[in-house]
């Protein structure tokens, strides 16, 4: 990755390529541009009864931006079915330097002071690019994934990007769209200027669930 800095990772960004890893001590880094990218329409989040009950229960305290790098570092270790990430040194050390710069954040579902789940991305105009999520405990995930759609849409974002389309987020309501209308969505939301920080930096899961209104 030498070279590559983090005005160059966001100029990947605003082009509609990301970059990734083969390993986790690979030091080389290649740029992906999928033909079908994944999103997540912020007005079609699906929210299950049992989703929803469990962010009205304040099961999880969720905390935005305060434990960055530890969402990170859980993100690229191994787990089971995974024993290997495309997050390695060198694009870890590039998303902690954007969160420094106020360009990448972490929302964290916490549980008895423990970090139990949760999930970061980058941020750039009116776009979100979700990089990562993680759960040690059921749920904690998608717990934060709530609470993230309701802070995006409070922003004033337009665009959730998730890169690819998994069974796991399929559920949550992301699809696939092709190339050129990703690209044509992501030209809207460069042109806006959308605060992450809008909402409040702590927010009940009743409010996330309200601010979402997509509760089924």
């Amino acid at each position: 990755m030498e070279g590559f800095n983090a005005d160059d990772l966001i100029e990947c960004y605003r082009q509609g390529v990301f970059p990734m890893a083969d390993a986790r001590h690979d030091d080389k880094v290649f740029l992906v541009e999928p033909a079908r990218r994944g999103v997540i329409p912020l007005d079609g989040l699906r929210i299950s009864r049992r989703l929803a009950r469990t962010v009205r229960s304040e099961r999880f305290e969720v905390r935005v931006d305060t434990a960055f790098g530890e969402v990170i570092a859980a993100c690229a270790a191994p787990r089971p079915g995974r024993m290997e990430t495309w997050i390695n040194f060198g694009i870890e050390g590039l998303c902690l330097e954007l969160f420094s710069r106020g360009q990448a954040h972490s929302v964290e579902a916490w549980r008895e002071e423990r970090l139990a789940g949760g999930l970061y991305g980058v941020s750039v105009g009116g776009a979100f690019f979700g990089e990562s999520m993680f759960s040690i405990d059921r749920d904690a995930s998608k717990v934060a994934l709530v609470h993230l759609v309701a802070r995006l849409r409070l922003g004033g974002y337009v665009l959730l990007d998730t890169q690819f389309l998994t069974d796991h987020l399929e559920a949550l309501g992301a699809l696939e769209i092709t190339k050129s209308h990703y690209k044509a969505r992501l030209k809207a939301a460069l042109a806006l200027s959308a605060d992450f920080r809008a909402a409040p930096a702590y927010m009940a899961g009743v409010a996330a669930l309200q601010a979402t209104s997509q509760a089924s």
